[in-house]
This record gives structure tokens, sequence and C-alpha cells, in this order.
């Protein structure tokens, strides 16, 4: 015999950077790769870029597991931990919050006018912590293109793991290429092991990049707040930028600031859309 169990869950977003986010703190939440999947399809589920469950955790307020759209857990949310720290400010009456990802420990605060930061940590640099396949002493450009080989669309992107691995191309014209076409063969490209993160950057000032993102294991999304965290290290590495921008989205905003002690802090706006409860079958006891 089976029955359905109802699980609340609440959808949200920052800068349109879309989750499911249901609340594993007082119960064990356990989902497969294929009720994740079901459940992110924008056609026949709910919809969303990113599945997140919240847990206890022994070292943060929380733990906050992520899956991307496909089932598969991945290491960092920027955009979501924006979302769960405001969920713990809202419970707790404080101004800051502890997070423990897959990717690492993040600490959060609230900000002015209602947006939240998050301390993302220490970009890596080294060829092997992105990882690449390969070795290459210089990551701020590394041989890898699409396109003829003596005209390529897209070429020698800087890479970075800031949570999860990035490549960012740089280009003149961020519709230069369909990404939607080209991302997904980026992303399972040789030289990335565990796949990644495809960005396009268009340098508007020093202050200001536009970048538009193919997310690993989601596709086109309107934000990924890891990707401008990725951005805007690489660009001040490549002395494209200082370390203070903005980096404009399909979704809007975030301000990035690559401090004094090379942690990444990123600040932007969290929305919530509406709550309900997934429907799952279990087997009961006869």
């Amino acid at each position: 015999m089976s029955t359905n169990t109802h699980i609340p869950f609440r959808k949200m977003n920052g800068l349109g950077n879309d989750f499911i986010i249901v609340d594993g703190r007082s119960e064990v939440r356990r989902f497969t790769p294929e009720q994740v999947h079901a459940w992110s399809h924008r056609q026949t589920g709910i919809g969303c870029d990113q599945f997140i469950v919240m847990e206890q955790s022994d070292v943060a307020d929380l733990r906050m597991r992520i899956y991307n759209a496909e089932g598969h857990e991945v290491e960092s949310c920027g955009n979501a931990s924006r979302c769960v720290a405001d969920i713990l400010f809202s419970e707790t009456g404080a101004d800051t919050a502890t997070i423990d990802t897959k990717g690492g420990f993040l600490a959060c605060r609230k900000a002015d006018a209602g947006l939240v930061s998050v301390d993302m940590g220490v970009p890596k640099f080294g060829w092997q912590d992105i990882p690449l396949a390969e070795e290459f002493h210089d990551t701020r450009g590394i041989e890898l293109q699409i396109g003829p080989i003596d005209a390529p669309i897209l070429h020698t992107p800087s890479v970075v793991n800031v949570g999860n691995p990035h490549a960012i191309f740089w280009v003149d014209d961020i519709d230069v290429t369909d990404l939607s076409k080209t991302g997904p063969l980026l992303e399972n490209h040789p030289m990335f092991p565990e796949r990644a993160n495809i960005s396009l950057a268009r340098v508007l000032s020093p202050a200001q990049i536009e970048v538009k993102v193919w997310e690993r294991g989601v596709g086109l999304t309107r934000a990924c707040g890891t990707a401008a965290c990725a951005v805007a290290v690489s660009a001040a590495r490549t002395k494209r930028s200082g370390r203070e921008v903005t980096i404009t989205l399909p979704g809007g905003d975030l301000l990035i600031e690559w401090d004094e002690r090379d942690h990444i802090l990123m600040t932007g706006p969290v929305s919530y859309d509406f709550e309900g409860d997934l429907s799952v079958l279990e087997d009961a006891a006869p």
C-alpha cells in the first residue's frame, strides 16, 4: 500500500533565478534525482533552477543542500544563499546568519534597502582546484575556443572556482553567439571534468559588466550569483575592472566586492513567490 505525503515548500527567487525550498530541519528529507527533476520541470512540474533543502547543522545556523534542475547535487548557489538567509532573518529577527554548503561556509547579513549580502569566501584560481583536465599556469586566460581557428567566436576564457567551476568568455557583444546552443557544448567540454558554468561577459565600464549565463545542469538563467562573483574577480584579475563592480544580468543587478581579505561579498535582492505542498508517494507498512 502507498500513501501520499505532503511536504510544504516555499518558492523564492533572486533576480529571477528561482528555487523550490524545502525545510528538512525537523524531519530529514531525502529526494531522488528523478523527483527533483520532475518538480523542477517548467512545463510539467512547479519549475525552478535549483531545488534547495534546509537541514540541521552542527557548525552553522543551517546546512543548505543544492540540487540543479537535472536532479544532481551541486556545491554552491549564491542567489539561493540570499533567499535562505532571508528565511533565517525572518525566523530569528537577527541581522546575521551562517549557512553550511557543500561548496563552503557562508556568512550572511542584512544590507540596506532590503538587500542581503553574502560572504562567498575566497576564489580558487589553481587549475587543479577549478578543476581543469590539463595544467595551466595562468588561469586568467586558457586555450579554449569555439569557431574557426583563425577567427573564433569565443576564445581564451578566464576560469575560476567560487564554490563551483566557472569559465568566462570576454566579448564585445553579449549576443555574439546563441548561448542556448554553445552553452551545453562548453559546459560538457573535456577541459572541465566536473562540467562548468559558462558566462559571456561584456565590460561596460570599470564599474559595470553585462553578463549572460549558461548554468551547469540548469541552462540559460536570468541570474546566477556564483557566475556574478566569478566574472567580478576575473575582471579585476585581468585589469578589466576594479574590485567593486555591478554585474548586470538579465534578471537585474548584483553588487560584487572582492575585498582586501580576498573574500567575495555579493549583495542583491530576494523575493518570495508562493508556498505550496509537494506530493510524495511513499510505501506504507501493511
